[in-house]
């Protein structure tokens, strides 16, 4: 259920009672976004975050009707250095939650285990110029990071389209307790992601954060000061994005938007 909607900026913020509303919502406008895209171009390219705040999201989203063999699949992030098997790969976290389970006409995924990192770097770059994406479907980490933009590393004028970053400490415990990791000497300290320009160059873009650990990011994104030490307040200049928040993560936003 729907409890309010807001707009930041050009961004367009829903608030929804649980996290499969939100996600079952989120699908809902999705699938009108990439039939739209289709219908126009005879093909969609897609974005897709691996993280358990799009578990809700994925599932209602294999349940839709889309023809699956018009649409090409990206990821945004993928860590260096994990064995090809770990389940905490992004690429396979999507693999288990969506790119196995439906036809995709095309699924290109990120090589964390690249012999060389700056080649792998420019093979997907390349598959990114030559697929422009037209949706990213995203959500935002604790330390508001979008992908693996961490504060510390993310330029919203940078000239790369993929780049090898180090992720920062807030990043990498968010993991822990995700439950991805055991331990944070368990997770890798480097990663593949896709550049902030790369991600906004989307015409649509959903972004779905559920959950109570994602309440201070949510709301430095919504009322926050836009800048690059807030990677996702970037989403409040794009000019077709939709924030789905929950109760939880949209704690305080429903308390600012009460006392107005």
């Amino acid at each position: 259920m729907l409890v309010l909607e807001h707009r930041a900026g050009k961004l367009l913020v829903k608030v929804f009672e649980t996290p499969r509303g939100l996600g079952e919502a989120a699908a809902l406008e999705a699938v009108a976004a990439l039939n739209e895209v289709v219908e126009r171009k005879g093909e969609c390219n897609i974005i897709f975050a691996a993280a358990p705040s799009q578990n809700e999201f994925l599932a209602a989203l294999c349940n839709s009707n889309v023809d699956w063999s018009k649409i090409n699949a990206f990821h945004m992030d993928e860590y260096i250095g994990l064995p090809a098997d770990a389940p905490q790969g992004f690429g396979n976290f999507l693999k288990d939650k969506i790119f196995n389970k439906v036809s995709f006409k095309s699924v290109m995924l990120i090589n964390g285990q690249a012999d060389s990192i700056d080649h792998e770097i420019n093979r997907y770059s390349n598959l990114i110029q030559q697929n422009p994406p037209d949706i990213v479907f995203m959500g935002i980490g604790e330390n508001g990071h979008i992908a693996f933009n961490d504060p510390h590393v993310a330029h919203f004028d940078d000239t790369m389209e993929v780049r090898a970053v180090e992720l920062d400490e807030k990043c990498r415990q968010q993991q822990v307790n995700d439950g991805c990791f055991e331990s944070l000497d368990q997770v890798p300290t480097h990663a593949l992601t896709l550049t902030i320009p790369a991600l906004i160059s989307a015409s649509r873009i959903l972004c779905m954060v559920p959950y109570h650990t994602k309440t201070q990011a949510v709301t430095k994104t919504v009322f926050g000061e836009i800048r690059e030490t807030l990677p996702a307040s970037i989403l409040r200049l794009h000019p077709d994005a939709t924030l789905y928040i929950d109760s939880d993560s949209g704690r305080d936003v429903i308390k600012a938007l009460d006392k107005h």
